[in-house]
């Protein structure tokens, strides 16, 4: 006997986090960095989770508050009467949902391809490429059944067999991104994967629009990671491909072709992303014909939505600009709580770091809530474990705040061995205490965060030296494990299973190791009760934040600006914007 899924009350589940550079760009982004997760059918709005009621001053600004009149709209963007422009932080040009990593490249490649399911408002999924799910009475086999009018932007059908290449894809021995797809325990996965075997033994084709996976073993994640799988085109993939090399695949990320809502027919490096609307998506062709993606900054972004020439764009939330925006008269604001946090990477490799007491050490030392009211006043609060408040996992239960404390962080510093030197600048084995940072440039976060850092460093006896690069530097310096230190952002989604704190997960950035962690993450994610889940995850925390793997920052309010022209839009702290696009249309 077989029963039919009903994802509308599946918990979200698939990844975990997204990566951000963090500031006016900051994406409700995956830690693991994507989507993610649940087999248990309590949706968010069941749990009890209260949510944090909102800073001081920041209450009146939550909510949408739309455009008074947009007849005040400029010539530039009433002339668009097909087109919308998107304001973005520079994607990487990873368009392809098995590699990306950036939440400027997932947001991106949300317009080019589907899944099998998708993001509902709540948290919870829904089908999208799938027509209909069944999961066996053991939980351990999941039959797929692929909606007969779901189209490749070539017209070409999606198929049971492009599902099946493309988890050959993830379960290659090359696979690099920052899924970890050998823990959903696909039968055959681990023999693919060594090369012993040529097929996944666990997924069978049962028809064209039909494709049957099992598992050795279920747990919280299994039916959304599975269902979150985006089918890539064999025919248009597959032609270079080899088990154990996935290059040829790679070499079309900036030739990205799927079955979403939009296909890519342009990208520009640096500048911008141009899309058109597809005519063979299966779920109607998007109302608005083009859309294109024009990098912007924090020091841009306003007056480009002022002057007409972007219609959407993510912008840093503080009083001034809140304002500002508002004032403009044409332009729908909308702040909500973010999903994610911000925070301070620290290599845990690097020596420097080692010592938890040092670590602890820079989190006391640093004036945490000076850094997040320059940056954002009443619109972010500090936090110390890496959840959001709006989360269902969310505690505060024996958790450490790290107020900031000099004289305590001297003397945990003394404790580690670090004494300072008659330069003043504290040493240990004949090595100085300095600090690389690796600093975005334009970004609001980071210019209200070095003169604070710089100044309460020196004051412990640290030099800090700052290098200014764009955030995909930093990126590929953190993929090389070449840094000290850098910030950036976490995108989350509903559930708290992540590997962005397991010991050599595929999202851990600062080579953070706990084996009682890893167990409490791998407990979290077996256990299908709810509260006990909870109580898991509180227990990850509390050690998490007692080892301070890297300095927490805040969870803020985001803040979306929308030409009042655009409507139609469906967002959340769980659904991001561009999940709308396709039913978003230009009001005449």
């Amino acid at each position: 006997m077989k029963k039919r899924l009903s994802l509308m009350l599946v918990t979200i589940m698939a990844f975990g986090s997204i990566l951000a550079a963090c500031g006016g760009g900051e994406e409700a982004a995956p830690a693991e960095t994507t989507p993610t997760e649940t087999t248990d059918t309590t949706t968010p709005a069941e749990t009890g989770t209260e949510e944090a009621e909102p800073a001081e001053g920041a209450e009146s600004a939550i909510g949408l508050t739309e455009a008074e009149d947009t007849s005040l709209n400029p010539a530039p963007a009433v002339a668009r009467t097909d087109s919308a422009i998107l304001g973005t932080v520079a994607p990487q040009g990873v368009f392809n949902p098995l590699f990306h990593q950036t939440a400027y490249d997932f947001a991106i490649d949300d317009t080019i391809f589907s899944s099998l399911i998708k993001i509902k408002g709540d948290g919870t999924y829904e089908n999208d490429l799938a027509d209909n799910i069944e999961i066996s009475e053991d939980n351990k086999t999941y039959t797929f059944h692929i909606k007969d009018n779901a189209k490749y932007s070539d017209g070409t059908p999606v198929t049971a067999k492009d599902y099946l290449f493309t988890m050959k894809l993830y379960m290659d021995s090359s696979y690099d991104g920052q899924s970890d797809p050998l823990s959903w325990n696909v039968v055959g996965s681990k023999e693919y994967n060594a090369g012993t075997a040529k097929d996944i033994s666990g997924i069978k084709v049962i028809d064209d629009q039909t494709v049957s996976v099992t598992v050795s073993d279920y747990d919280a994640m299994t039916q959304v990671n599975l269902g979150a799988v985006t089918p890539l085109s064999e025919a248009y993939y597959g032609k270079g491909y080899k088990q154990g090399d996935l290059s040829s695949v790679k070499q079309l990320n900036d030739k990205p072709m799927g079955p979403g809502p939009y296909k890519l027919t342009k990208y520009t490096p640096g500048q911008e992303v141009d899309l058109q609307a597809n005519e063979n998506y299966h779920g109607g062709a998007a109302k608005i014909p083009n859309l294109i993606y024009k990098v912007t900054t924090d020091t841009t972004n306003m007056a480009m939505l002022q002057s007409g020439e972007t219609d959407l764009d993510n912008v840093t939330v503080n009083e001034d600009n809140v304002e500002e925006l508002k004032s403009v008269g044409f332009l729908d604001v909308n702040v909500l709580k973010n999903n994610g946090y911000g925070y301070v990477a620290m290599n845990n490799k690097n020596p420097l770091f080692a010592d938890k007491k040092v670590r602890q050490a820079l989190t006391y030392g640093l004036n945490r809530a000076e850094v997040v009211e320059a940056a954002y006043g009443p619109y972010a609060e500090v936090i110390n474990i890496p959840q959001s408040d709006v989360s269902w996992a969310y505690t505060d239960k024996d958790i450490e705040a790290y107020d900031y404390d000099l004289e305590k962080a001297k003397s945990m510093l003394d404790e580690a061995g670090w004494k300072e030197g008659a330069d003043g600048i504290r040493e240990k084995d004949g090595k100085k205490f300095e600090i690389n940072f690796s600093a975005t440039a334009d970004n609001p976060v980071v210019d209200a965060l070095i003169p604070i850092m710089t100044e309460n460093y020196e004051e412990l006896g640290i030099k800090l030296v700052t290098e200014t690069l764009d955030f995909n530097a930093i990126m590929e310096k953190k993929d090389k494990g070449d840094y000290d230190m850098f910030f950036a952002a976490w995108g989350l989604t509903p559930d708290p299973d992540t590997t962005v704190y397991i010991t050599d997960g595929a999202q851990n950035n600062s080579g953070y190791s706990n084996p009682e962690v890893d167990a409490l993450y791998a407990k979290g994610k077996k256990e299908l009760d709810l509260e006990k889940r909870k109580e898991i995850y509180a227990q990850a925390y509390q050690m998490i934040n007692e080892d301070a793997p890297e300095i927490l920052m805040y969870q803020r309010t985001n803040m979306l600006a929308i030409n009042g022209r655009l409507d139609g839009w469906d967002i959340t702290p769980y659904k991001e914007y561009q999940h709308s696009l396709n039913q978003v249309e230009i009001a005449q």
